[in-house]
Formats: structure tokens, C-alpha cells, sequence
């Protein structure tokens, strides 16, 4: 069991801050939900040096123990979330 285990995070923020904070979250046993756009999905998913896959290095440090959901906010049906 973990301190975090019964809390349930909906995560919207981009890049570095609040990705950062997501994980530590995530990382002491809180669900997090990570909120990105739809198509091109989080910028930390290209960002920085790449490996092989195409994949940024910092995208699995800053995404380990997330669920991940793509919501257009624009939409009266991503508003309904």
C-alpha cells in the first residue's frame, strides 16, 4: 500500500512542470490521468534527444505510472468529461 493509493489526479498540464508533478503523484500510489490533445498529444512526447523507436528519452521518466486519455476540450463532448 502506498500514501497515495485512494486519490485520483486528472492531469492537464504540458512539458516539464506539471508532467513532473504528475509523476511524483503517480510514483507514491495516486491514479493519474493524463489529459492530452488529440492527434499530437503531449509536447513531451518529441522533446529532446530521441532513441531508436522515435520516442523523446524524457517522455517514459515523465508518463511512468500514468493512464493516458485524449480529450478535445473544444468539443461540447470533450467538455462533458
Amino acid at each position: 500500500m502506498q500514501p497515495l493509493d485512494d486519490l485520483r489526479v486528472i492531469e492537464m498540464g504540458q512539458l516539464l512542470a506539471g508532467p513532473y508533478c504528475g509523476q511524483l503523484l503517480a510514483d507514491f500510489g495516486a491514479e493519474v490521468i493524463k489529459v492530452e490533445q488529440p492527434i499530437v498529444g503531449d509536447p513531451m512526447r518529441e522533446w529532446g534527444r530521441e532513441k531508436s523507436g522515435g520516442q523523446s528519452l524524457w517522455w517514459p521518466v515523465v508518463a511512468r505510472n500514468k493512464k493516458s486519455v485524449t480529450v478535445n476540450l473544444r468539443e461540447p463532448e470533450g467538455q462533458e468529461l
